[in-house]
């Protein structure tokens, strides 16, 4: 099989089961979210294995997993409490930890080892809050059009980079970093982004155009730059892909890169349509 069709197909199935689970019911959507932040949270220590830098990784990724099941069970169970301060006795008990392990590097162990936690769990959890967002408030309704509305404007977005930066791109947008993308390319993710964003609007009877179209654009703003920060991190660490488990596209980080700044971003947003 070459690797476009590869590829295609991949990314085929990757959809199928995303929305099917995220349609299907509550219970299907945080069972694969678990499984999303199980494997983006262990290649994301692995980028460390090759150095003397070494994360508490099953800490890290136990606390994640906490953390994200702490949110899904106050939800599910209508506990009426914020689950966010969970993460500060997590954060802590790293630096402790850390005394008994006689590692090298240990400011770098505790820093990284946090950072797993908060650069994966934290914005899937949020973003699964997302999917309790009904009628411009937060609850405990499952939801899944806000969320299913928001990859599909990630998506878009993705794709029109793709397909007009190949086209039409010859402006470097972040050449130290990202030496292929494009601000034609941008412009035409965020063409495509907004569109979607619209469409979103026509088909989900929850939020009305403008709320949508603001979603958009956030999702395409800062869905860009997380794929910029995270290409940061690998060029760095002298690293091409972030894994090897979704053939023909490397890794699950590389697949969800747009998410870790843009979910935590929409659901500002939305936290503050609440309150007022």
């Amino acid at each position: 099989m070459s690797n476009f069709n590869e590829r295609l197909l991949t990314g085929i199935l990757f959809v199928i089961v995303l929305l099917g689970a995220i349609y299907q019911s509550e219970l299907a959507s945080s069972i694969l979210f678990f499984v999303i932040i199980l494997l983006c949270q262990r290649e994301f220590y692995s980028f460390f294995k090759a150095s003397e830098i070494k994360p508490q990784a099953l800490v890290g990724v136990l606390g994640g997993l906490g953390f994200f099941l702490a949110s899904v069970i106050a939800f599910q169970a209508n506990l009426n409490f914020n689950t966010l301060f969970l993460i500060v006795p997590l954060i802590f008990f790293v630096f402790v930890l850390e005394l008994f392990r006689e590692r090298k590097e240990p400011i770098a162990n505790i820093g990284y080892t946090i950072l797993g936690i908060i650069y994966v769990s934290v914005p899937f959890t949020l973003l699964h809050q997302i999917s309790y967002f009904n009628n411009y408030d937060f609850g405990t309704s499952y939801n899944y059009e806000v969320l299913i509305g928001y990859f599909f404007v990630l998506w878009a977005n993705d794709t029109g980079a793709y397909l007009v930066g190949r086209k039409f791109g010859k402006t470097k947008l972040f050449e130290r970093i990202s030496p292929k993308k494009t601000w034609e390319g941008a412009i035409g993710g965020l063409f495509f982004g907004l569109l979607l964003g619209y469409i979103n609007s026509q088909i989900f009877n929850g939020l009305d155009t403008l709320t949508w179209m603001a979603i958009a654009l956030i999702v395409v703003v800062f869905g860009s730059l997380g794929d910029l920060v995270e290409s940061l991190f690998k060029r760095s660490l002298g690293i091409k892909d972030s894994g090897k488990i979704l053939p023909g596209h490397g890794g699950v980080l590389d697949r969800f890169d747009g998410i870790f700044i843009s979910a935590p971003m929409v659901y500002t947003f939305l936290k503050i349509l609440s309150i007022w």
